[in-house]
This record gives C-alpha cells, structure tokens and sequence, in this order.
C-alpha cells in the first residue's frame, strides 16, 4: 500500500541499525538526515557517530531497531543477543533475505520477549537506500505493522504487507530469482551479440524497445558494458538467495532449473575470488579479452602423455584442496559478515570442490584404463 501523505514521522524517537554494509549504512546515514537519532552496531568496529558495544546495549537505547545482516545465521545470533533486554516497548525490524523457516525463528526469539516483530525484507540497491526509496515487503502482524510503520517510512517509498511472518521472505526469494535470471540471460545474450561481431552497444538500444525491457536492465546493462562491478547487490549475496531457492525448491520436489544454472554461474565467481563483485559480473565469464601476446598458436598443446596427465592430475587435485582450506580459513577470520548460508547452506562455493576433486580422479581413472 501507498504511504499517505500525512504520516507521522516520530523525528526525535532513537531508531537503532545492526548491520553497516551497503544498505544499512545508506539507511543510517538517510535516517540521520531526515532527523532521527541513529545508533548503530557492527560486527567489526566503525568510526561513525553513534557506535555502541553491543546489541544488547542498543536496546538499551532505542525501541526501534532495523537489522541489515547477511544470512540466516547472522539474523539469529543478532535476535538472540537484542532478546536478553528486549521488553514490549521494542520492534525488531528483520530486513535480511533469508530462509522463510529462519525468519519465522528469529520472530519467536523476539516475540517470547513481549517485543514486536516485523519481517520487512527490501527491493532497491544501494541508491535507493541513500535517498529511503526502497520498497519493502513486509510479514507481521497488523498491530506490529502499524507500530512499525512511521519507520519504515522513513525510509521507503512504498510498503507491501504481504502477510504472516515469513510469507514476504518467499516473495522476496522468488523476486530474486527473477533477477538473477534476467542478469544470466543478459550476459549469454551478449556473449552471443559479441560473438556474431555486432556492437554491444545495438543490443543495448534493441532491448530497451523491447517488450522484456526492465528497471534491472536498464540499471545493468550500462554498468556490464564498461565492465563496472562494483557492489550494489554483491555476488555472493545473489548467491546465497538463490541457495535458499533451491533449498525451497528441493523440499517441495521442484525442478528450478533456470534458478539452478544462475547459481552455478554465480558460485563460479565467488570460486575465482569475485564474491564482493555486483553480481552482473557473471558476464566476466563470457566476454572475455585476449590478453597483451595472446595468439590462436599459443592454445594449441600437444596431446597429454598417460604420465604427465597424470601428474597434472594430481596437483590440480592438490591444489583445489589447498583452495578450499584457504577459503574455509577465510570464512572463520574474517572480521565482517562474509558469506554464509545458514544452516545446511553454509560454505557453498568450499561444497562445490569436492565434486571437483571426484571428477579429476575418474580423469585420473580413464586415463590409466586407457579409455577416451
């Protein structure tokens, strides 16, 4: 439903934010201008006005607290450390895109502390978020909703309630599916114009007359042609997204198999180091650049002998094991809310390498039984 125009904005009400990546710090930072007194916490220590210890201590503080976390983990640890000074005077905002099941967790967490809660899971990247234009889609109940609203107000420029908690997270999942689909499709499409020696930039101006033509295109397409990724909605959050889809997916015996191949290509740029890229760079895949001394004659390589394949085999084996153990290392160091799927989700792009592995040593296999 529209926001009314004569909404009451409380200006001088504490408004706490968990949560200082992309979107949460933008809606701090838009909060603060519009008159609220913000308090923030993050994980990791930041030099911005208003930083407490803890959750625990920004209950203390405000009544309202919006929460922007990564993942399903993220969004129960942050509940359960704001649940020991929760009381009925607070509303938990959740605007994490995580698992339907997760969400309707962490408000039973919040909610056996007489608090409110209002699932408020957003549409809208970084700009939206600076200039409190995002859309939410919002789960609750209709007291929590209407306690809540001058927040989000704030910070919106329409809200969705879509119904019980954890109904707006499927919405949001299923949104995202569409996206990330749009992207993939987009990025095969250009490979194809580029490969039949078109310009790019006609594909660009054909599709912007064109019935399947979209905000994501047109905020996109753009930004892949000059090979500008940098984050408004990170790889390895789309990732994570459309991990959770295909959770859903597989308990209710469905074949996603479009989502399916936008998560593969999506885990295969978190695998080369791309997590924090935009996730429109699964183009990189197939625009690629012949690089300085490239030739066709530099591709041609005499056939494997059985002994050489087998010890590049093995190293390839060897060193997809080390890759991995980094990357599990990274997962646990890291001081910033990093990738992480939540329960059975966690470490999908670690998960992929043991298939990997399986594949070198049949490799390996056919090899030695001299099979083609």
């Amino acid at each position: 439903m529209e926001r009314p125009a004569s909404a009451s904005q409380p200006k001088h009400t504490n408004v706490g934010v968990v949560g200082l990546g992309i979107i949460g710090r933008g809606i701090a930072g838009h909060l603060r201008r519009k008159g609220f007194s913000v308090f923030v916490w993050n994980r990791s220590p930041r030099p911005v006005p208003n930083f407490v210890g803890s959750p625990a201590e920004l209950a203390g503080l405000c009544n309202y607290i919006q929460t922007f976390v990564s993942d399903d983990d993220a969004l129960l640890q942050t509940v359960e450390q704001l649940s020991e000074k929760l009381t009925p005077r607070h509303v938990i905002f959740a605007h994490s895109t995580v698992a339907p099941d997760s969400m309707r967790a962490a408000a039973d967490i919040v909610e056996r502390r007489g608090a409110r809660f209002v699932e408020a899971c957003f549409t809208g990247s970084k700009g939206a978020a600076e200039k409190g234009e995002l859309v939410y889609y919002v789960g609750g109940t209709d007291e929590a909703l209407r306690e809540g609203r001058p927040i989000l107000e704030a910070s919106s420029k329409q809200i969705l309630h879509i119904g019980p908690v954890g109904q707006a997270s499927a919405i949001k999942v299923a949104t995202n599916m569409v996206t990330a689909a749009s992207i993939q499709s987009a990025a095969e499409a250009l490979a194809l114009v580029q490969a039949q020696g078109l310009p790019l930039e006609k594909f660009v101006e054909a599709m912007r007359v064109n019935a399947s033509y979209s905000g994501t295109l047109a905020m996109k397409l753009p930004k892949m042609l000059e090979r500008d990724f940098a984050p408004h909605f990170s790889v390895k959050h789309m990732l994570k997204d459309m991990q959770i889809a295909s959770q859903i997916a597989l308990s209710h015996y469905l074949d996603l198999g479009v989502t399916a191949a936008a998560r593969d290509q999506l885990l295969e740029q978190m695998q080369w180091g791309h997590g924090d890229d935009d996730y429109s760079a699964v183009l990189r895949k197939y625009l690629h650049e012949p690089s300085p001394g490239y030739s066709e004659e530099s591709e041609i390589q005499e056939p494997l002998e059985q002994s050489n394949a087998e010890e590049w085999i093995t190293a390839s084996a060897g060193a997809e094991t080390q890759n991995v153990e980094a990357q599990e290392e990274d997962l646990v160091a890291s001081p910033e809310p990093v990738l992480s799927f939540g329960g059975t989700m966690n470490a999908a792009a670690p998960a992929a390498a043991p298939l990997r592995r399986g594949f070198l040593k049949q490799l390996l296999s056919r090899f030695s039984s001299g099979e083609e």
